[in-house]
């Protein structure tokens, strides 16, 4: 009875293996060359408010992420930390698909989104009060950091919502061209892949004015800018809040996105 009552135990142990947090889990790094590495920025889509569920917290073994303190850590939900409410979102999808699409390199994703954050606060010395940081400084010093023990290949980005106002909408396109030119400058990658990744276009929550002026800038953007790439959000669906996507959807859209990236033959 003992020896059935040990084994049980040591099954349950083993079952939730998986579901250990990430800073529990020792990760090895592979040759710098065949770290490929991928910044998350935007606001909260891309940070991701899915509802997190057991599967979520599951690791790829070639798919890993940068944590707040700055050490890798295998990439499970949630990724982000800008706020209490982070959960599921696109990074790990996109990267289990990259990584899936070459066994010989493991990805590791650099989270950078702020919730709410308009792309004025994406500038030198920005900063954000939802979060209390500053969008650009840290998502640069992070990547700089990152890049201590890998390639970097590219960005994705998700924001816009909150631009989404006459104000602001008038003079995105411009900014967001700046931006980028000044990721590449600052990260001495001037042909860096940016990925720009569609607003939600949820039934209940239809788009004003000027959330379609941000539209278009993304495609004017993506059509203008070398290696930047739109990648649409047709069908996906929202959660309850008809603000922020669903888990399976954003899924799905990080899925868009690494095809997006492969297309590009990086």
């Amino acid at each position: 009875m003992r020896g059935r009552i040990t084994l049980r135990v040591w099954a349950v142990v083993f079952a939730c293996l998986p579901l250990m947090k990430a800073e529990e889990q020792r990760v090895t790094l592979p040759a710098k060359e065949k770290f490929h590495l991928f910044v998350l920025a935007g606001q909260s889509n891309m940070a991701g408010r899915g509802i997190i569920r057991d599967a979520d917290r599951v690791p790829h073994p070639r798919v890993l992420a940068l944590n707040k303190e700055g050490k890798w850590v295998p990439a499970v939900a949630p990724i982000h930390f800008d706020k209490k409410s982070a959960g599921v979102g696109l990074g790990k999808s996109f990267a289990v698909t990259l990584a899936e699409a070459d066994e010989g390199v493991v990805i590791g994703l650099i989270p950078a989104a702020h919730g709410g954050s308009p792309l004025e606060s994406w500038t030198p010395g920005g900063y954000h009060d939802q979060t209390d940081g500053h969008p650009y400084d840290e998502a640069l010093a992070r990547t700089r950091r990152a890049m201590a023990d890998g390639v970097l290949k590219g960005i994705l980005w998700h924001q816009g919502e909150s631009d989404s106002r006459p104000e602001r909408a008038s003079v995105y396109e411009d900014n967001l061209k700046e931006l980028i030119a000044r990721f590449r400058k600052d990260l001495n990658a001037p042909e860096l892949p940016f990925l720009i990744g569609q607003l939600g276009q949820f039934p209940a929550n239809p788009w004003n004015q000027s959330r379609l002026v941000v539209n278009f800038a993304h495609m004017a953007v993506a059509d203008s800018v070398p290696n930047a790439v739109f990648v649409n959000s047709d069908g996906l669906r929202a959660r309850r809040d008809n603000t922020h996507f669903n888990s399976e959807s954003l899924k799905e859209f990080g899925r868009r996105y690494a095809e997006a990236y492969l297309e590009l033959g990086r």
